[in-house]
This record gives C-alpha cells, structure tokens and sequence, in this order.
C-alpha cells in the first residue's frame, strides 16, 4: 500500500476548518485534522508546501516511522502550526490503518478502558441567575460534570459567555479583525467566587464543577481565588495563570488544593513535563490536534499516568469532529482519564460537512463501532462554504495596557 494523492481542505461550516484527507492506491483513505484557530492558512502552507511532498508513495502503515519522520527530521521542531500539520497527518495514517484492520482505532490502542466517556458542558450567562439556570438544563440533560462561566459585572464581552448569540457557532464565527475586550482583575475575583456559592446552595455537591481562568491571573492572584473557591469542591480549575514560566504553577499549588489543569496550547509533552514531573497540575487539556497526533499523545498520557495526572482533551468548537472522534477513541482506551470537554454536535451546516460516530447520552459521549476514526467528509457540500479570515479576541485592562485574553 501506498500513499499517492494528499488533498488539504479548507471550509467553513459556521466556522473554518482544515482537513487533511491521505488518499492510498488501494482506495483507502483517512481523515486528519489541521485547525488553528485564527492561523488556520498558515497550517495550509505547511502541509502543501513542506510535508506533502514528503510523503506520496510512502507507506501509510508505518505510523511511527512517519511521525519521527516529520519531527525530528525538521530542524524547526514543535509550535501550533508544525504540530498540528503532524496531528492532521498521524490522525488520517491511524484512520487507514483501522480501516484496514477492520477495527475502531481505540481497539488498536489497546482496547476499552470504560464504556463510557465522561464529559463536562458549558453553563454559561449574561447574569449570575442566567448562569445558574443553564447549569439546571444541563444538570437535567443528565451532566455528570459542568463548566460555569458568567459574564462579569461592568466588563464587557467576557470570555466563556455567548454575548447574547445562540451558541459557540455563531459566537466564535468570522471576525475580519479581532475584537478588543476589558479586563478587570479585581471585578472578576469578587465576583467569580459568589456565583459557585450560590450554584451549590442550589444545587448541591453532586455535581462537578469547572471554572477555566483563561490565563487571565498572576499566581498569587490564582492562589488567592484557589483558596476563595476551595469550600465549593470544584473538579478543577483551568489555565489559572499562563504557564510561560512554569514555576509559577509551584506558587499555586503551595496556596491552594484545589486541583488545576492547563494544557490546552500545548503541543508536546515538553510543554507539560515540569508541571508533570513536578506534580503541579491534575488535569493535562493538551487536544490531539494541537498535540501532535495520537501517536505523542498516547506517549503524553503513559508518562502523565506515572505522576498521577489525568487527561482532559480540549474540546471546543475550533476543533472539528474529526479531532472529536479521535479524542473519543483516545478517551475510550487512555486508562488515566480524566473528563472530556463537549460543546455538543454543532449546526446543521457543519454536520452537512461532516459526519460522525458520536452521541450523547445521560452525561457520557458514546462512540458507535466502526472502522478507524468513523468519520466521513462531504467534499462537495465543503467546497460551497468556503474559507473567511477571522480571528479569536484579545484583552485590555481597564487603563488600555494589553492583556492574556
């Protein structure tokens, strides 16, 4: 078997996506993908120009003889573009290869480690009874976990709220330039800890709670809301301070018990090894798209597993359901899981796209049985929803200086 016809396609289902599709002689394909958002054209010339050509008329079975290939035989190693080039391609050779087997690729990792994937929605509002309510519709829809995020009094525009639009869609589609959006540390810190207070006073202790930061704190500020938020029991709390310097992460951890996670802009392990090694963190978010592939990511876990850490796969709507399927497949078999990030299936327009093997049921994502990753792409419906420009937000203080959006 040989690879002999690579297509790199762009579309835009509510938002864009690049999807890597490996074409063998013997008629069987595989399906990868390549998004960054807001750099997603960047990812296209890598591919196209730089590892395309390296790989027609190689074996698409030798998943790991390719994936060394395509790292360590670049000088340039790592960051969002290269990696998540590699991903889309590690992601398309597993998917053949399951074909070929005839076996859902969890099976060829290893097998089921649950029968189940549990995964945490997103509780979000314009006001803290907003919030509140939408974190009973999910609790009804049988969430065993969920994420709250509520717009914060005298800010506008603030992360993880949907500013009045219907859903992340619509929320995060195409911006010709980005958007500008006020922080204020002080107005979040005496805010965030009121609205978990009042979620367990209504809610009580059965539910899980999440809260991501965004990076939007020092370390000591980061300790300090650990420590506001320990009596409400969250389940974690999320990229509380950026981790550029990750002794930083020894400064919460020695405030706060609450448990942290980060990782979702990490590409490889050696993002998180310190924080792994150092048992600064619970919860590794790194996303297979953004990581490398299945391949490192399954290396990323083993090692992560060793120091207790569990892995909660980014999950959000800038990634496609080709990565979502490949996270369920990773999820199914890694045996240090964690929790899955769901933003549920998306519009009408994006599963006109693409089709997949996932549903949702009482809490847990459930992956029907098929050969490789079980994901199919609708060229043609693709090429009419075609590529715009966008960008995600950035962050000012209050006084104009720029800030961690």
């Amino acid at each position: 078997m040989k690879i002999t016809e690579i297509k790199v396609l762009v579309s835009c289902p509510g938002r864009n996506f690049v999807t890597l599709k490996i074409i063998t002689d013997e008629g069987v394909y595989g399906l990868g993908d390549a998004t960054v958002n807001g750099r997603e054209m960047a990812v296209v010339a890598y591919l196209e120009e730089h590892l395309v050509p390296c790989l027609i008329n190689r074996d698409p079975q030798q998943i790991e003889d390719i994936w060394q290939y395509l790292y360590k035989g670049a000088y340039w190693r790592r960051g969002p573009i290269t990696m998540a080039a590699i991903a889309a391609i590690d992601m398309a050779l597993w998917d053949i290869k399951g074909k070929v087997a005839g076996l859902p690729v969890y099976q060829l990792l290893g097998g089921k480690s649950r029968n189940g994937i549990m995964a945490y929605g997103h509780a979000n509002g314009e006001t803290l009874e907003e919030t509140l309510h939408n974190l009973g519709k999910f609790i009804e829809q049988g969430y065993k976990a969920v994420r709250l995020q509520c717009a914060i009094p005298g800010l506008a525009g603030t992360y993880g709220t949907l500013e009045g639009k219907k859903d992340y869609f619509e929320l995060q589609g195409n911006r010709p330039l980005p958007p500008e959006q006020p922080w204020s540390t002080s107005k979040y810190m005496n805010f965030i800890p009121e609205l978990f207070k009042q979620a367990r006073e209504q809610y009580g202790y059965d539910i899980q709670l999440v809260h991501d930061v965004h990076s939007r704190l020092t370390p000591i500020e980061s300790a300090q809301l650990g420590k506001l938020l320990e009596p409400y029991n969250l389940m974690f709390l999320e990229d509380a301070s950026p981790a550029d310097n990750q002794e930083g992460y020894k400064v919460i951890r020695s405030h706060t018990t609450i448990p942290l996670a980060i990782g979702e802009i990490f590409n490889t392990v050696w993002d998180a090894k310190d924080l792994i090694v150092n048992q600064s963190i619970d919860y590794l978010r790194t996303a297979i798209t953004h990581g490398g592939g299945i391949t490192p990511m399954v290396k990323m876990a083993n090692f992560a597993d060793m120091y207790h850490v569990r892995m909660a796969p980014h999950g959000a709507p800038d990634l496609s359901p080709i990565c979502h399927a490949a996270h369920a497949h990773f999820n199914l078999w890694v045996p240090n899981f964690g929790v899955q990030e769901f933003i549920g299936f998306g519009t009408e327009k994006l599963n006109s796209v693409f089709s997949h093997p996932l549903s949702f049921d009482n809490g847990y994502i459930r992956l029907e049985d098929k050969p490789g990753l079980g994901v199919e792409y609708n060229e043609e419906e693709a090429a009419k929803l075609t590529y715009k420009r966008s960008y995600l937000p950035v962050s000012r203080l209050e006084d104009g200086t720029l800030w961690y959006w």
